[in-house]
């Protein structure tokens, strides 16, 4: 993982994240959507501060990970929602955990006390990456949404979450 470097996501990385973003739809297992949005609508969506990207020393874009409020609820404050990505060729490599790692980093500093999803059960990968970098998983929420490309079908979500030790 020495290879690997984690920085502040910017409009430059538009293409590749988007890019990476698609490439985990596909796959069929890690979001609900099909299709991912323009940069606009994703950047409007995410907080800044809590954005970033893994890059090789070339500067490729290798995964990336995000954050969005869960609320406008001042009580919901240091809750939010993220989502990590990595690009299937970079998959095995550390990626995934560096990102999380930043992301903790990042969230505390800013005194988020709760970093939450959900992930689709056969998504293996994604969970073991999660209760490695300190997430529990709290439930199943069974039928939670239907799955257009895959026919429509319902599908259950695994909700983690990670509670800072440091935020209190």
């Amino acid at each position: 993982m020495t290879d690997i470097a984690i920085r502040a996501m910017t409009a430059d990385d538009a293409v590749a994240v988007l890019a990476i973003y698609q490439a985990g739809m596909d796959a069929g297992d890690a979001s609900f959507e099909d299709t991912a949005p323009t940069w606009e609508t994703f950047d409007a969506g995410k907080l800044p501060a809590h954005r970033h990207v893994a890059v090789d020393p070339d500067g490729t874009v290798l995964g990336w990970v995000a954050v969005s409020r869960v609320s406008a609820r001042q009580v919901y404050a240091g809750v939010v929602e993220h989502s990590v990505y990595v690009d299937p060729a970079a998959q095995g490599r550390g990626v995934g955990r560096a990102l999380l790692d930043a992301l903790i980093a990042s969230t505390e500093a800013a005194g988020i006390w709760t970093i939450q999803s959900g992930i689709f059960p056969e998504n293996t990968a994604s969970r073991a990456l999660h209760r490695v970098a300190g997430f529990r998983e709290l439930g199943v929420r069974e039928r939670i949404g239907r799955h257009a490309s895959q026919g429509n079908r319902w599908r259950d979500v695994v909700f983690i979450e990670r509670r800072s030790p440091l935020v209190v």
